[in-house]
């Protein structure tokens, strides 16, 4: 019989796991907020600061442009060094410059603090998912995990809108930034408590090329499609962003071909399965941020709500993605496979999209944004959970980190495109209509409801191309079962080469743990057991 305190001591690991989770969710929480709960702030803190209209945009695009172009550089420097250091590293840095900018007394120390807090954000998000897929390798266990952490990604949007409502209304614009405050202590905490330090027996050497050309691309992407907001499209440093950005990017690539040491290893992403996982969230970040902007303009403009009830209107949304983020990442996703989940997701968010370009000046909450909403949620819930999921599994401990940042800059770059190039379509269909129904107290409300549901058709063509990425490069149950069973038979030792190079086989999607260790020929001679999944090389 085993004892109580042998038993106790068996179950702490598992125990560990789910706190360890909590303190991810917390983090991806932080984060994720920030998106959203500080754009509700916005006109408060205009006011409080006295910056101009043009100016507005910088509190929001220098986040971004911080955040996603320093992401595979954050991801690689959670792969080098203790991932645990690196998480309480971020969550430390955004909550100083969550404090710096609460207590902003002009609009560049605002700006300034809003950079920090992308520069720690590209730190800590991609430490976070890393720390998740590592810890996490049974697939029943990783399903729960991941129905958890894709919840507070494509819910903690909402969740946004609704706590930045209430503590503008009722506090200040302020306390939207020192909120922050509170989770990064909770998540310090909690990882100083549960999550077991770590580093690479080797530390791989920093790839400086190409972290240079890959933060500039980046950078130009995000900053291209911000400035077209403003600017226009035909501007002349708008398109040399959009040009420059994508050349520097293929730069990018042609140098991590040559590079010994990579900031992002290509196995990461010419995987198929994870290159179209990747592809998904990148699409269906466009969409969610879309849907976000428009519905909260049309609620505080067109209908009139307060900022606290436009994000309590939200919760419909929230509860939407809850429900189905558990159950297709913990029940269907062993059964039915990534393919048919993600793309019935997708599905769902076309229909919700196409039904929203109904909307109209008089339509009634109940019977146009509520259903839209519910079904959105259902569908995002689904994308998001098994996508992150899909994404993650099968990489190797040495690549989770930047596999995890990739996560993020799909959603991050995703979101900015969908900002900018969904604002461009709303607003030349919002002036065709004024030029042609300029007449009339209802038709600036008119003209501007004709330019949210003409960026409503475009946001449903572009998940509408998600449903055929899906169905063109994930796996089905049929395939996923294949490399189950290819993972799960023993590998037999290899004869005895002069001087091998360690192989690896693919470990099965979301079947086993995503790392899998060459092991020494020295250790079979010893008699040790080989598990099921791991490679025997000679020494």
């Amino acid at each position: 019989m085993m004892s109580s305190a042998a038993q106790d001591r068996r179950a702490a690991p598992a125990d560990r796991r789910w706190l360890v989770l909590v303190v991810v969710a917390v983090a991806q929480l932080m984060v994720v907020l920030d998106a959203t709960v500080v754009n509700i702030a916005l006109p408060s803190a205009q006011h409080a600061l006295g910056f101009s209209n043009t100016d507005r945009q910088w509190v929001v695009t220098c986040y971004a442009l911080a955040f996603g172009s320093l992401l595979l550089l954050g991801g690689r420097i959670g792969d080098m060094f203790s991932r645990k250091r690196v998480l309480i590293a971020g969550l430390a840095g955004f909550a100083v410059a969550s404090a710096i900018g609460g207590a902003a007394v002009s609009f560049p120390m605002l700006v300034t603090a809003r950079t920090l807090q992308g520069v720690f954000a590209a730190l800590l998000a991609p430490a976070a998912l890393g720390t998740l897929t590592s810890t996490f390798t049974d697939p029943r266990e990783r399903g729960r995990a991941f129905a958890v952490f894709g919840s507070v990604a494509s819910g903690g949007a909402g969740v946004g809108l609704i706590l930045g409502g209430v503590l503008t209304q009722y506090l200040s614009w302020r306390y939207t930034l020192y909120v922050n405050l509170v989770f990064a202590a909770f998540a310090i905490a909690g990882a100083l408590a549960w999550i077991r330090s770590s580093r690479p027996a080797t530390r791989p050497r920093q790839d400086w090329p190409g972290t240079v050309l890959a933060s500039a691309g980046l950078f130009l992407i995000v900053f291209g499609f911000s400035r077209a907001e403003i600017a226009g499209w035909a501007a002349p440093l708008t398109v040399t962003c959009l040009v420059g950005g994508p050349l520097l990017l293929a730069a990018f690539v042609a140098a991590e071909r040559r590079s010994t040491h990579p900031l992002m290893p290509l196995r990461v992403i010419l995987d198929r399965t994870r290159g179209g996982s990747y592809a998904v969230l990148g699409l269906t970040g466009i969409a969610l941020f879309g849907v976000f902007l428009f519905l909260t303009y049309y609620l505080q403009e067109v209908k009139g709500y307060s900022p606290v009830t436009s994000g309590l209107l939200f919760l419909p949304f929230v509860g939407g993605i809850l429900v189905s983020s558990t159950e297709s990442s913990i029940v269907a996703l062993p059964r039915v496979g990534p393919r048919a989940l993600i793309a019935s997701g997708m599905l769902l968010g076309t229909g919700a999209m196409a039904y929203l370009t109904q909307l109209t000046v008089t339509s009634s909450y109940a019977s146009v944004i509520l259903p839209a909403m519910i079904v959105m949620g259902l569908g995002f819930g689904v994308i998001f959970a098994v996508t992150i999921n899909t994404a993650t599994a099968d990489v190797r401990r040495q690549d989770a980190g930047v596999a995890s940042a990739l996560v993020n800059t799909m959603q991050q770059v995703g979101g900015s495109i969908g900002l900018s190039a969904l604002s461009t379509v709303a607003l030349n269909a919002t002036t065709r209509y004024l030029a042609t129904h300029h007449t009339g107290p209802l038709a600036p409300a008119i003209a501007a409801t004709r330019g949210y549901t003409t960026a409503f058709a475009v946001a449903a063509a572009i998940l509408g191309l998600g449903v055929i990425l899906a169905v063109v490069l994930l796996p089905s149950r049929r395939r996923l079962a294949e490399l189950r069973t290819a993972a799960a038979e023993p590998t037999p030792a290899p004869e005895p080469q002069p001087a091998p190079a360690p192989q690896a086989i693919p470990v099965a999607l979301c079947g086993c743990s995503p790392v899998t260790h060459p092991v020494s020929g020295a250790a079979v001679a010893a008699g040790r057991r080989i598990p099921p999944g791991e490679v025997v090389t000679s020494p």
